[in-house]
């Protein structure tokens, strides 16, 4: 019989390519495997229920009109706050209310509550034999899940981000409930050794690390022609951001530095909270001609667009540990099409990129560096190609299929240690 293996996402599993090798693997490797997910907020209706792969599929929660949890609020912080605060708190719990029930925050806070509660007694539901939170934010439901049983479960924590310092996030919040859990868990994984010895001083012990490498293909499918699709010469040189649009990525000063390119056009392919301010940037320069946005694709179609761009950029900047550690699987999404790169100097990153000759390392934060580094391999041939060449020799070095084998073990190894410990109690 396979042992199950439940696994907890606070999204709604669409682009999440890490999560999806994770599951893929380990139900190859022998355990059912369910993902417990959330369905977001005024975000497309995808499926309740799906199977992604032969013993992996995925439950999707929440996503239904939460009015009713409102009034149910309202009701117990009516009743909290008479009892507490007399007549002031009835005041002060009509203005929370009316937040609550009249502003868009307030409906992500009822949303995002009621998803974890539901989140987390679902988890409860299922007997399982592991449980594992992707990054904190499901952590406090997996815990719940793993350990208010008879028989408790064994407790996985990926965190794929530095928690403690990220872009937008109270770093002092996060680090007091990830401090909270990180002895209750019975195994840690983060993406690379920079965030392992981060980790280590932080805690006291060196969690496992699992990178997240594409996985190995021969053909790209899917995808359209950028050129036809942007209405571009079949000649014009493709200057590519694939990713998240989010601030800290240096993607203003990737804007700022296209005046300056002697030739190419920028373009993005992704969505985010910078998306808007981004165009708003690039109709304030009136580089409209020369810098173009794509929506998010599927992860399957991705590859097919990165592989027909001349160069690929990774411009992280260095506003939080987050950032300055990350090894980013843009990087190597980027390598495994074979795409030269344009890429900050953080260690992680550098490693890579100037270690195996790959691309250019340049000062993320000044926009003249940036364009400096493009307008070199736009003028040296020979360079770009030797670079290019490195790509094509060493894109299986960095492969899933080689750190799936790593996942394998960490999952053998705590059976191994769960049933030791049984024997000797």
């Amino acid at each position: 019989m396979r042992p199950k293996i439940v696994m907890l996402l606070f999204n709604n599993f669409s682009n999440d390519a890490r999560v999806l090798k994770e599951g893929k693997t380990l139900a190859k490797a022998g355990y059912w495997v369910e993902l417990i997910c959330m369905q977001e907020y005024k975000k497309k209706v995808l499926p309740k229920s799906e199977l992604v792969a032969p013993f992996f599929y995925v439950t999707r929660v929440g996503g239904k009109n939460n009015q009713y949890a409102i009034w149910v609020i309202s009701l117990l912080l009516f009743i909290l706050g008479f009892s507490v605060l007399g007549q002031f708190g009835i005041a002060v719990v009509a203005i929370m209310l009316l937040f609550i029930s009249f502003t868009s925050k307030g409906h992500i806070f009822i949303h995002r509550s009621m998803t974890i509660i539901t989140m987390a007694l679902v988890a409860r539901s299922r007997d399982a034999d592991y449980f594992q939170a992707h990054d904190l934010n499901t952590l406090p439901q997996a815990h719940f899940a793993a350990r208010s049983r008879w028989n408790k479960s064994l407790l996985i924590y990926d965190s794929h981000e530095v928690q403690t310092s990220r872009e937008g996030c109270n770093g002092f919040l996060y680090k007091k409930i990830e401090q909270f859990y990180i002895r209750k868990i019975d195994l840690m994984i983060v993406e690379n050794h920079t965030r392992a010895a981060f980790n280590e001083q932080l805690y006291g012990f060196l969690p496992a690390v699992l990178h997240n490498y594409p996985e190995y293909v021969t053909r790209m499918v899917g995808g359209q022609s950028i050129h036809q699709l942007l209405k571009l010469p079949p000649n014009e040189k493709i200057l590519l951001y694939q990713g998240v649009i989010n601030p800290g990525r240096g993607l203003e000063k990737l804007v700022e530095a296209v005046p300056l390119f002697q030739e190419g056009t920028l373009v993005f392919i992704g969505d985010g909270r910078q998306k808007k301010e981004l165009q708003a940037r690039v109709a304030e320069l009136a580089l409209e001609d020369r810098v173009k946005f794509i929506d998010k694709v599927p992860l399957h179609e991705l590859r097919s667009y990165t592989q027909q761009a001349f160069l690929g950029f990774q411009v992280l900047n260095n506003t939080c540990f987050n950032h300055y550690s990350a090894s980013s699987n843009k990087l190597f999404e980027y390598i495994s099409a074979e795409v030269p790169v344009i890429a900050c100097e953080f260690p992680e990153i550098k490693k890579v990129v100037e270690g195996d000759q790959v691309g250019v390392c340049v000062d993320s934060h000044c926009p003249k560096a940036i364009a400096t580094g493009v307008n070199h391999l736009l003028q040296n041939t020979t360079k770009y190609q030797l670079l290019k060449k490195n790509t094509r020799r060493i894109k299986k070095k960095y492969t899933w299929e080689k750190e799936q084998i790593k996942l394998e073990h960490y999952y053998k190894s705590l059976n191994t240690k769960e049933k030791n410990e049984r024997e000797i109690s």
